[in-house]
């Protein structure tokens, strides 16, 4: 068994990209503006390797930024080879790739095959004609659908990247993305909510009062929601808001919009603190209640500065929550203790009773 799961992450801006897209600008987000060459390639990889030391991991090269399988094909297997040498010495465990959905032919798979590729993450962002005509994505729907049936059919592993809080984007088009994405059953997700950065259309939408982002609230909120279905429906979410480079973490980037350098851990944040008002809510109010939990996930149930146990007391009228880590709890679940009694409560649990 794989101990660890690692992605050496190797950017290619906006290349082959047929569209711009109003909201990229890739050199920004990746903070790259060099054009990458075998020799990246392989220093990656080789920099990576040198950091990971714990043998069986699953270990993959990850091309992203752009869309992969639209650049010339020389160039995609100038470096696809750069990253095979390492699939077939065994030190790395496959490549993945991210693309277009309507960029995805027998023809490019057959190639990506060839060179070890195992995943191909589609840039979707919505499922809605509207919010992809509004952004230039220029493919369609049914493009996405159809990019997914030929994937599966050539046995690779899917994934797929949706956006929220585009221009004409609303929460319930975004459950509806959601859901159609489910419908084709990939192996993995990302929830990306949508920031202005510098240079690109969206933020001449955003000075021209045209286009109004997300807040970080209301991200968050949105992105719980979608990581709860994604996950009843057994699709690992495997990132939730986008990738921080230098220049997007001190804000130089940036023009507006919910970033956060731990989306993730606000949204399963979240989580913790419904699960835990809704068992207070159903076993009734307490003074004091202790709550038992695995070590993984204490960062989770106590939330970002604390807010979730300040909002309990608060809600509750609870004068004191005590904390007990216990590895024999298992992940993703909390034990609540009233002073009568103990309960548990289970993520699955807790989603299975929000789809009824």
């Amino acid at each position: 068994m794989f101990k660890k799961h690692y992605i050496i992450p190797i950017f290619v801006p906006h290349k082959g990209c047929p569209h711009d897209c109003i909201f990229c600008n890739q050199k920004k987000i990746t903070g790259q503006i060099e054009e990458v060459t075998e020799k990246d390639v392989k220093d990656k990889i080789e920099d990576y390797l040198d950091m990971i030391h714990e043998g069986g991991s699953h270990i993959e090269a990850a091309f992203y930024g752009g869309s992969f399988t639209a650049i010339p094909l020389e160039y995609q297997e100038q470096l696809l080879n750069a990253a095979f040498v390492y699939v077939r010495a065994g030190k790395i465990t496959g490549i993945r790739v991210s693309t277009r959905p309507d960029c995805i032919d027998e023809r490019i798979l057959e190639n990506l095959r060839k060179y070890g590729v195992r995943t191909v993450e589609l840039g979707v962002q919505s499922m809605d004609e509207e919010v992809l005509k509004l952004c230039n994505r220029g493919h369609s729907p049914g493009d996405v659908t159809n990019a997914v049936g030929i994937l599966k059919e050539f046995g690779f592993s899917v994934g797929v990247q949706m956006m929220i809080g585009l221009p004409g984007d609303t929460e319930e088009k975004a459950v509806k993305t959601a859901k159609a994405l489910i419908a084709l059953k990939p192996d993995i997700a990302r929830i990306y909510p949508a920031l202005t950065i510098k240079n690109t259309y969206m933020e001449e939408m955003f000075i021209r009062g045209e286009y109004q982002p997300l807040t970080l609230d209301e991200a968050v909120e949105l992105s719980k929601k979608l990581l709860i279905l994604f996950e009843s429906n057994g699709i690992n979410v495997i990132r939730i808001g986008l990738q921080p480079t230098e220049n997007i973490n001190s804000g130089k980037d940036v023009v507006a919009g919910p970033f956060h350098p731990s989306m993730r851990h606000l949204v399963e944040s979240l989580i913790y603190r419904d699960m835990l008002a809704y068992l207070l809510e159903k076993e009734g109010e307490k003074k004091k209640i202790t709550l038992g939990i695995n070590p993984k996930n204490v960062s989770e149930l106590v939330g970002h500065k604390k807010s979730n146990i300040d909002f309990i007391k608060s809600k509750f009228f609870i004068d004191k929550i005590e904390i007990f880590q216990d590895n024999s709890v298992e992940a993703g679940t909390m034990v609540l203790n009233n002073g009568k009694k103990s309960v548990i409560m289970s993520k699955k649990y807790y989603y299975s009773i929000l789809s009824k």
